[in-house]
């Protein structure tokens, strides 16, 4: 199916003003394929992506058709149909919803270039402050307090409320991301007991999905927040770009997913081609399989936990699998569902389930996850290098 865009995608990526890569779920994988079924001609152009059990595509739509008819809500009827069929990752996005998490997977954003956390105390803090970004031409600091937002006062609101709120959703009408790029928003800020305020302008931004970093030991460690467009060509040029012999400690920590096109390309960057994951739409097997050339002789190590899902996984499980890299860690989530979106009435997408993927060695990934070769609680990365270094990949 030339030309259609793949996908792992999150339930609940939108829910309210939680429109993060938090918790990214779908195999998609049309174009690494070129025969992903499709609900429509209308889906050709939207993802397909994972997820578990799964609703009626046509009792969806003919609900949100009556309900249309009736003046009600077509995306609500839709979202309760797909709740009571016991679609664990099924779900129902909005039009704009739906817009703002394909940017997201361009590796595109609208904010200030200012990530927010919680202090113990319960005070909002700046966690990252993007180089380049209006927060930080404006002075803004990692570990400076955010104390409100357009006046209002951000301590009781969840994180990704604060996050929604510096990225202006649902600033202007429409629902895109794009909307708010060029609007300001005023922050309150304090910093070592001195306040001020400052006035920013939003604007677009691409995220640093990958981070690069050399060690004292020579290790290339390769961070990978999220496969999302264009980080399986960088994972591949750092690896062949890589002084002769040096190690390479891949990070997938934390990272909820992204594009399986982007996710087989990096397992494509350790493996000389063959299988990377096995897959079923409505029972009918498929199979992806990485490029051939990756270097497979320097030593790599894997490093996981409970927040590296779907399309993380299908790395981890891959190199694992093969062979090709020791995996230190803690338990994945467990997200290896495949889903497929259909376009609504409303012009709403519905994303239901309709499959399952495996590891090259037929492991199930959905609901069990991939233990790790080395299981480690704490110092995961220390243990991670330590694993490294014996196998002659770090000084």
């Amino acid at each position: 199916m030339p030309g259609q865009d793949n996908r792992l995608k999150p339930h609940g990526f939108y829910r309210g003003a939680a429109l993060t890569l938090l918790f990214a779920s779908v195999l998609a994988t049309a174009a690494a394929t070129d025969s992903l079924p499709r609900a429509d001609e209308e889906a050709a152009r939207i993802s397909t992506r994972s997820v578990a059990s799964t609703a009626d595509r046509d009792e969806v739509a003919r609900a949100a058709a009556e309900a249309m008819a009736d003046g009600k809500s077509g995306t609500e009827a839709a979202e309760d149909v797909v709740s009571r069929s016991g679609d664990r990752w099924g779900a129902v996005y909005d039009k704009g919803e739906y817009e703002e998490f394909e940017q997201a997977l361009d590796g595109k954003y609208t904010g200030v270039g200012l990530s927010a956390k919680r202090l113990a105390d319960g005070r909002i803090a700046a966690s990252k402050v993007q180089p380049g970004g209006p927060a930080a031409r404006a002075g803004i600091k990692a570990g400076d307090i955010l104390r409100t937002v357009d006046g209002e006062p951000v301590g009781p609101r969840p994180v990704t409320e604060v996050v929604a709120l510096l990225r202006g959703e649902g600033h202007v009408a429409g629902g895109s991301e794009d909307a708010s790029a060029g609007t300001t928003v005023v922050l309150g800020l304090s910093r070592g007991g001195h306040e001020w305020t400052e006035t920013l302008r939003r604007v677009s931004l691409s995220t640093d999905a990958v981070t690069l970093e050399t060690g004292a030991d020579g290790a290339l460690v390769i961070k990978v927040a999220a496969f999302t467009k264009g980080t399986g060509k960088q994972i591949r040029n750092a690896v062949l770009e890589a002084p002769r012999g040096a190690g390479v400690l891949l990070d997938l920590r934390g990272n909820a997913g992204g594009l399986v096109t982007e996710a087989v390309q990096a397992a494509s960057a350790f493996l000389d081609g063959g299988l990377v994951a096995t897959y079923d739409i409505r029972g009918e097997q498929r199979a992806l399989y990485a490029d051939p050339g990756g270097d497979t002789e320097r030593p790599v190590v894997a490093l996981v936990d409970g927040g590296t899902m779907s399309a993380a996984e299908l790395v981890t499980g891959a190199l694992q699998d093969r062979g090709r890299a020791i995996t230190v860690g803690s338990p994945t989530f467990g997200k290896g569902s495949v889903q497929m979106p259909s376009r609504l009435p409303d012009g709403s997408v519905a994303e239901l389930t309709v499959g399952h993927y495996r590891t090259p060695a037929g492991h199930k990934v959905d609901d069990k996850g991939i233990t790790p070769d080395l299981v480690v609680d704490e110092r995961a990365q220390e243990r991670a290098r330590t694993v490294l270094s014996g196998l002659g990949g770090g000084s």
